[in-house]
């Protein structure tokens, strides 16, 4: 059988859905009797499956893609598409080796990642904060690397926000970053085979663990106070 709930969003929207007519059904046994509550459930149960139908529909992938628009002036593009993960040193490395000494330009885009709730409220201030700040320390770090590096706030869908990238810089290829398996709620999500059949340009994923990373940096640490 297959699952129509392919994400995060499909589940929470159907779980809202199911608890939207489930409520009459329980409005009916208390009103009037159970025998009604069975004839109202028939009926909803109609809706549930067109509900099924319609969010199948909307989470199947889309089969165009972005039409890219190439620079004119030799420059290599790279378009990075991260959040939490933007700190860590080895996207960093994976930009200068994607850049391979070449005059490269680099622009990030990071999603302002949001609760569910926050999202359908139209509340999304703090996490654009929080996404901003991300940004900001990501764009200084590669403009200190010797990169011409810009970026913005995206979509918190990241396989949105990576369209809308695209859309308005002509990339060459595509850092996706996220955190490992399991700990990734971007890789629940199948965000980069998603992007990879959507998209005609080429996509590297990297993995940023920064547990390891803060550990690394501790011993580190350590090993040269021990040796001052």
């Amino acid at each position: 059988m297959i699952n129509p709930l392919r994400s995060e969003e499909d589940a929470f929207r159907f779980t809202v859905v199911v608890a939207v007519l489930v409520a009459p059904i329980a409005l009916a046994a208390i009103i009037w009797s159970s025998g009604v509550a069975l004839a109202v459930a028939g009926g909803l149960a109609f809706g549930i499956a067109f509900a099924l139908l319609v969010i199948r529909r909307e989470s199947a992938p889309e089969r165009t893609s972005v039409r890219r628009r190439p620079g004119t002036d030799g420059r290599r593009r790279i378009l990075v598409v991260a959040n939490e993960t933007l700190k860590g040193s080895s996207l960093r490395d994976e930009i200068e080796h994607r850049a391979a000494g070449d005059d490269t330009e680099v622009f990030v885009v990071c999603p302002a990642l949001n609760t569910k709730l926050k999202h359908w409220t139209s509340d999304d201030d703090e996490a654009r904060a929080h996404a901003h700040q991300r940004l900001q320390a990501m764009l200084d770090a590669l403009d200190r690397d010797g990169f011409r590096a810009t970026g913005d706030i995206g979509d918190g869908d990241p396989v949105q926000a990576l369209e809308d990238g695209l859309r308005v810089f002509g990339a060459d290829e595509v850092i996706v970053s996220t955190h490992p398996l399991g700990r990734s709620h971007w890789l629940e999500r199948d965000v980069v085979r998603r992007a990879r059949e959507r998209f005609d340009v080429p996509i590297t994923h990297v993995v940023v663990d920064l547990e390891r990373e803060r550990g690394l940096s501790e011993n580190l640490s350590e090993n040269l106070s021990e040796n001052v």
